[in-house]
């Protein structure tokens, strides 16, 4: 054997054994940066070698990506990304080596292999990677010599390429594997706070904290659609927190999300598209550096709730293959949402129907004044016209009339004809309530929103919702609290004391007061624009003397239901008695009629009403005693209702300490004229 043929040999015996080790580095290494060293450090022993490049190419952007080695035992950097015009990217798209036996001969690629020239490299070589199920990337190495590599040195490098292909494709199917793994185990941990959490102040920071191990992103938040607004939510985030701090409410077209929400579609935009739309909410979100956005609709059943949206300081914030597992997530979370949704509207109607059914039994327990209207006058008639003419409509209705006079029975009279008839008919009257109480009782407080509020109040407005409201004694209502029910006169929302989410209600006002309205506003004690609110439709409530004809009719009804709820007999009313009766002008209107009446049957004996006429005569000798003692009651009341500071009831109450009910306190009170204008002044 020749000692050409012997050094041939033993240069393929070299060449042999580093294929063998660098196949065994192939299944034991650890990382490919580890891999493309120690594979250049063996390549090294066997052929000409000064530098190895590893172009991997970057589907999403189109790109080569380089990993380049320079020979010792230097770690192989990650170098600058190249365009596919290049060499490595013309490699890659024709799937063929490339050979370069004299560089200062080489024509093409001037850029690229100019820089070669440029650190004295005289050949090189450049081998795709690929593998039976794609392409890769490129492998490139080069010598100072020149024409370095011969026919055997390509083969082995081919070898070497095919080696490494397989390498790398491993590499990125573990690397698939386990952000898939990754992934799946982020869309559990979402799932399962969207079937743990109810809240939305504890679902968000779950869901933010799982969708960070899905996408790597800057800026995070929520959109939720409250009519022509947005309510934004911040999603694990620092420049979530940043722009919108806790939640904020925005304008629905100043919104990226609105875009998407409006036209039911996953929306990207660039720092640019963020400029274009010039609203202070898309200002807040350039400043704080956001330079890509995403915004998935949250689409359910219903509609588009909202929308979920993540952003980048980067150029692009969401990738394609997250884009897919995040509509997903934005559609289990839609559900959630609306399924959450329910949960509240469910428990805050439980309460609701809870509360109405208390004020309901309350209300079965009151005592009525009367059931039916009955009269036969022409005022009354009137009266009955206009309740036949507005009870049809939504209109707003105002009921005027002396104490007694029976306006809320008009009123009731007034739901049962509307289109409202088979909801609630929800009253409240004004006068009774302390003024530290009036404003809870009729918008509802959260818990925790005063000392004192140890859980949620449904307000009577919520009571009300879909039927009517009537205020009785609207003109006993606070100043302070008289722009709030404007706000719901005109817009049908308020906020419940201590919280911010604005309530949607629709109810019909009806309103009634024995005041002089248009002397209060005078006074400064009532609001012009919310009497010309309430003054749409004003019914005057007749004095019964203004309607003696009545007062026969009057008489026997509220004998006959008297006499059959005390198990008597009574069939005659003396003439004499109703004409009496019919002369007298009833101070206290039907409700003092009524009492008399009431008094006159428990008197009654035999068959024949008995009526105590002595009370109806005038005692002209008595009356300046009367005066003087009507006198000294009301600077009493006034003075323990100052003690009492207005409250009316309970152990402490006014009434209390008087020795009289409370609904006897009221109707001294009304007799006497005494309003809370009366008992407020000189309060500490």
């Amino acid at each position: 054997m020749s000692f050409e043929s012997h050094s041939n040999s033993e240069a393929d015996l070299r060449r042999y054994e580093a294929l063998l080790e660098m196949a065994d580095l192939m299944v034991h290494h650890r990382t490919l940066p580890e891999l493309f060293q120690e594979v250049a450090q063996r390549l090294q022993k066997v052929v000409s070698l000064d530098f190895v490049n590893l172009s991997l190419h970057d589907p999403t952007f189109d790109t080569m990506r380089l990993h380049l080695w320079q020979g010792g035992d230097t770690p192989a950097v990650p170098a600058e990304e190249a365009g596919v015009d290049t060499a490595s990217g013309w490699v890659f798209q024709n799937q063929q080596p490339l050979l370069c036996r004299d560089l200062r001969q080489e024509t093409r690629f001037p850029e690229i292999l100019g820089r070669l020239r440029e650190r004295d490299y005289r050949s090189c070589c450049l081998l795709p990677l690929t593998t039976a199920r794609e392409k890769l990337g490129v492998l490139s190495f080069g010598s100072s010599r020149e024409s370095a590599y011969g026919t055997q040195d390509l083969q082995l490098m081919e070898r070497v390429a095919a080696l490494m292909a397989l390498a790398v494709e491993n590499r990125g199917t573990r690397q698939a594997l386990q952000e898939e793994k990754e992934r799946l185990q982020a869309l559990l941990k979402v799932s399962a706070a969207l079937v743990t959490h109810t809240d939305l102040g504890m679902l968000l920071p779950a869901v933010g904290e799982g969708i960070r191990g899905i996408a790597n992103y800057d800026y995070g938040s929520l959109a939720l659609q409250e009519g022509t607004a947005l309510r934004m939510y911040p999603l694990a985030s620092r420049l979530g927190q940043e722009v919108i701090g806790r939640e904020t409410a925005v304008p629905l077209h100043e919104a990226p999300a609105g875009r998407a929400m409006l036209d039911k579609e996953t929306k990207f935009f660039k720092g640019s598209d963020l400029a274009a739309i010039d609203s202070p909410f898309a200002r807040r979100v350039l400043q704080a550096g956001v330079q890509s956005l995403c915004c998935i609709p949250l689409k359910s059943a219903k509609g588009v709730l909202g929308s979920l949206n993540l952003g980048s300081t980067k150029e692009q914030s969401v990738c394609a293959n997250d884009l897919s597992l995040l509509t997903q997530i934005a559609s289990q979370l839609a559900v959630s949402l609306e399924n959450t949704r329910a949960y509240r509207e469910a428990r805050e109607l439980k309460n609701k129907l809870k509360q109405e059914k208390l004020y309901l039994e309350d209300e079965i327990r009151s005592e009525l004044n009367f059931e039916e209207i009955v009269g036969d006058d022409p005022e009354i008639r009137k009266v009955l016209s206009d309740v036949r003419t507005v009870a049809p409509t939504d209109a707003t209705v105002l009921i005027l009339g002396e104490t007694g006079t029976g306006k809320e029975l008009i009123a009731r009279a007034v739901h049962r004809m509307s289109q409202r008839r088979d909801h609630s008919f929800i009253k409240m009257n004004c006068a009774a309530i302390p003024t530290g109480l009036l404003e809870s009782e009729l918008f509802g407080h959260e818990k925790g929103a005063f000392t004192g509020a140890v859980s949620q109040k449904i307000g009577r407005l919520e009571l009300a919702d879909a039927g009517t409201l009537f205020l009785d004694e609207v003109g006993d209502i606070p100043l302070e609290l008289q722009p709030k029910l404007l706000r719901v006169l005109q817009d049908q929302e308020f906020e419940r004391l201590g919280c911010t989410r604005t309530i949607r209600v629709n109810i019909r006002i009806i309103a009634a007061t024995n005041r002089n309205l248009a002397k209060s506003i005078t006074e400064r004690q009532f609001r012009s624009d919310l009497f010309y609110r309430l003054h749409v439709f004003p019914i005057r409530m007749p004095p019964l003397r203004e309607r003696p004809q009545d007062i026969p009719l009057l008489v026997r009804y509220f004998v006959q239901k008297l006499a059959r709820r005390m198990g008597k007999q009574i069939d005659t009313i003396p003439s004499d008695t109703l004409n009496k009766m019919r002369d007298w002008n009833w101070p206290g209107n039907i409700r003092e009629l009524e009492n008399l009446v009431e008094r006159s049957v428990i008197l009654t004996k035999g068959s024949t009403l008995y009526v105590p006429l002595a009370e109806l005569r005038p005692q002209p000798e008595s009356a300046e005693t009367d005066r003087t003692l009507q006198t000294t009651d009301r600077e009493y009341i006034i003075r323990t209702l100052r003690e009492t500071r207005g409250v009316l009831s309970g152990p402490q109450g006014a009434a209390a300490r008087l020795g009289l009910p409370r609904t006897s306190l009221q109707s001294k009170m009304q007799k006497l004229g005494i309003n809370r204008k009366d008992y407020e002044v000189g309060e500490p």
